[in-house]
């Protein structure tokens, strides 16, 4: 109670919250490192997204040996050592587009210089697979065809580097052309009219070449085994053009006389008096056309011709040279 006699004096006690104490910020740091080890995680994931595999190869090293001594990437980053060490170039901010990509400026560039071999490489290999395919369905076309059916084992199919090549060789006794003369056969005719359809189906563009054996030609001076050998190749394409093929076709008409025998043992073999007709390749095709340009050809007629015993089995293989 008061002095005064009144109501008695009531003194709550209240006890002060401690307040935590301050933690400086700590935590901030430690999600600061957090953050950049996550966006080095990513930057690097990026990188190896998006990079060659040369500069994944010069990153891989860097990462092995990121000393000052000489290393063995395959592209390495510049040093004061030499290539292989740790760089001492100043690290570019500006951007994705201002990174270092290996060789060259960008990695446009270096994209540039890689992408012709990959797409050429690939090129390659679908051209290949195409001539397979072309030689399945021209073996396909003999064994059905009732005008070949006599003379399947003179025509001879393979693949060589400038195209499909068929092949029809003399026998001992079914020459193609009359003795000494460009003259064709009846059956020649026949076979190279039937043969005629097939190639037009086809995209592919064509050279025909005659050839000869090695026996001198009796005849007018002057006149000799190439132009015998020429002109038994202009009248394969003229029996080609009746026989209903489109004389756009035709790249390149030649005679090589005897310079290519078929039967390199025996050069007097009546299997080298031949006419070859070879559906050619995109690139075959493309240096015969330019050769009036003054370019010089890809393949030389003779690495072109394989021994005798290439051809493929699907049809009779005439007797090789050992």
């Amino acid at each position: 109670m008061n002095e005064e006699g009144g109501e008695p004096l009531i003194i709550v006690r209240r006890s002060r919250r401690k307040k935590h104490g301050h933690h400086g910020g700590a935590w901030k740091v430690a999600y600061a490192d957090f953050v950049t080890a996550m966006m080095a995680f990513f930057l690097v994931m990026w990188l190896i997204g998006v990079g060659t595999r040369q500069q994944r190869a010069a990153i891989s090293e860097y990462f092995k040996n990121p000393s000052m001594v000489q290393g063995n990437a395959t592209v390495a980053p510049p040093g004061k050592m030499g290539p292989g060490g740790a760089s001492d170039s100043a690290i570019k901010l500006g951007g994705a587009m201002d990174m270092a990509h290996g060789p060259g400026k960008d990695r446009r560039a270096a994209q540039k210089a890689e992408v012709p071999k990959d797409v050429e490489k690939l090129a390659q290999e679908k051209e290949k697979q195409r001539l397979e395919d072309l030689m399945q369905q021209l073996h396909a076309a003999i064994d059905k065809s009732q005008a070949l059916e006599p003379f399947k084992d003179q025509l001879l199919l393979d693949i060589t580097p400038e195209g499909l090549r068929i092949q029809i060789v003399d026998k001992q006794n079914r020459p193609m052309f009359d003795t000494g003369s460009a003259t064709l056969k009846p059956y020649t005719t026949a076979i190279l009219h039937e043969l005629a359809t097939f190639i037009d189906e086809a995209p592919n563009k064509i050279s025909i070449s005659g050839h000869t054996d090695d026996a001198q030609y009796i005849g007018d001076q002057g006149y000799s085994n190439w132009e015998l050998s020429a002109d038994r190749a202009n009248a394969a394409r003229r029996a080609l053009l009746s026989g209903g093929l489109v004389s756009d076709k035709i790249a390149r008409v030649v005679g090589l006389a005897a310079s290519v025998p078929f039967d390199k043992v025996d050069p007097s073999d009546p299997i080298n008096r031949r006419i070859s007709i070879i559906m050619m390749t995109k690139q075959a095709q493309d240096a015969a056309l330019s050769q009036e340009e003054g370019e010089t050809m890809v393949t030389p007629p003779t690495s072109s011709v394989p021994a005798a015993n290439s051809a493929m089995p699907a049809t009779p293989v005439a007797p090789s040279a050992p």
